[in-house]
């Protein structure tokens, strides 16, 4: 892989990284198949990504049409490379059987390991048959939407394709390694006031804030809407906030201590409330029955802070432990929009709340190819900035997810793949000059 990084630091000619010898092998991070049971019995907070997560020798795959491979220079981690390595709610390896039934394309991701990580900045190493919007050399990020679109329903909104998948968890071969294999229909310019670990770290996060919340398939958030935001200063509210607040729109942002209230500061907003002074007890101590006057106290903080308003569209993805109080504090007329669901899958609500008050619950699954494009065309405007706290390497990855695993972390955690130290790949040293504060917000925290 050296002459492959040399030529990405050299910036080479597009003729001469055609001309690169493609490695036989590369270092990616994997699951194993036959270790798929190794946390039975454990309770899901227990289970060590680091027990489960290798950093493994790998054989490169068959190039397919209209894919591409990429040096991976950064990448990051997602909440679903955590699943991935605790094998819940099930083994991502019954994705890759499925995908490896579909086609004899698909059998090239039906391997005993699983190559994980769903976000990168990197090169273009080479393209498949058919591709001629990229080419070798190429600075790129990538989104992490992977469809075949051979289906008429996926041709209004590509995430409503039957053959839709998330690249790195419900496929092979994904970032966190030092090659990638993506569909070139992924592929996007690298913003280039940033670092490689910056460039890779909205991705996944970025696109999915910015459907669940701007676009029209979500919460199609207009100036003037309350937005409540849980988790504001983490990964994905971190960028919902920037939204929100780049929207005109007023985000009222719940945090879990101080120190996370003074980021969202920081980003802007000025409607906080601290889940620690609350002291919300949304659900029993067994956690078996809700507390609705829980609900009447967090509606009441949220009408002292808008002047008596209530919520026109939350964003939602803790789940099970606040959902109940998000349907209740919604307007007449409001919106729920969901995704992910980190703190359980089952919800409970009083239907009441949502059945004679109109409202609507809509779900969001990261973004279809034009809200991918929308939202890294504004990180490349410097609109929105990364938020990136923490980077690792490779090596560390399993000690990168346990951290995200029990939210020790603050917005995004990146890691190096080939790039072998932070603060490389900059060109637009005005650009970043000008969104230098912004850039290093979450930085040092």
């Amino acid at each position: 892989m050296q002459h492959i990084l040399d030529a990405i630091q050299a910036e080479a000619s597009a003729e001469d990284f055609a001309n690169l010898e493609l490695p036989e092998s590369y270092r990616a991070v994997t699951v194993h198949k036959d270790e798929v049971d190794m946390f039975e019995g454990v309770p899901s907070k227990e289970k060590d990504p680091r027990k489960s997560l290798h950093l493994d020798e790998v054989a490169l795959p068959e190039l397919g049409p209209g894919e591409a491979f990429v040096a991976v220079m950064a990448s990051a981690i997602n909440y679903n490379t955590v699943w991935t390595s605790i094998f819940e709610p099930v083994s991502t390896f019954g994705f890759l059987e499925r995908y490896g039934r579909e086609s004899d394309l698909g059998k090239r991701h039906d391997l005993p390991y699983h190559i994980v990580g769903s976000d990168l900045s990197g090169v273009v190493l080479a393209v498949g048959a058919g591709v001629t919007k990229w080419k070798p050399g190429d600075r790129v990020v990538a989104h992490c939407l992977s469809v075949e679109l051979e289906a008429p329903d996926g041709h209004n909104d590509t995430m409503m394709d039957p053959s839709q998948r998330i690249w790195g968890f419900e496929t092979n071969f994904g970032g966190l390694a030092d090659v990638a294999m993506v569909k070139a229909n992924q592929l996007m310019p690298k913003p280039e006031h940033l670092t490689w670990e910056e460039a890779a770290s909205p991705g996944l996060v970025n696109c999915t804030a910015y459907r669940q919340l701007v676009s029209a398939n979500g919460g199609n958030m207009k100036q003037g809407d309350n937005v409540l935001i849980w988790g504001a200063s983490g990964g994905l509210g971190g960028f919902a906030t920037q939204y929100a607040l780049n929207g005109g729109a007023n985000p009222i942002c719940v945090v879990s201590n101080e120190e996370k209230a003074g980021i969202v500061r920081a980003m802007g907003a000025d409607k906080i409330i601290n889940r620690s002074e609350m002291d919300f007890k949304f659900w029993n101590e067994d956690g078996t029955q809700q507390n609705p006057k829980e609900w009447l106290r967090l509606g009441k903080a949220i009408r002292e802070l808008t002047g008596g308003e209530d919520i026109d569209i939350v964003f939602e993805h803790p789940g099970r432990e606040t959902f109940g109080a998000s349907v209740f504090v919604t307007r007449k007329g409001g919106t729920i929009t969901t995704c992910a669901s980190t703190s359980g899958y089952m919800h409970e609500y009083d239907n009441r709340y949502l059945w004679m008050n109109l409202k609507k619950i809509i779900s969001s699954h990261f973004a279809n190819y034009r809200e991918s494009w929308e939202a890294n065309r504004l990180i490349a405007q410097g609109k929105i900035h990364p938020t990136l706290s923490r980077v690792y390497t490779l090596d560390e990855v399993g000690q990168a997810a346990l951290d995200v695993h029990h939210n020790l972390h603050q917005g995004k955690v990146g890691v190096l793949a080939l790039a072998p130290q932070e603060g490389l790949g900059v060109k637009n040293e005005e650009l970043r000059a000008q969104h230098l504060d912004k850039i290093n917000l979450f930085r040092g925290i």
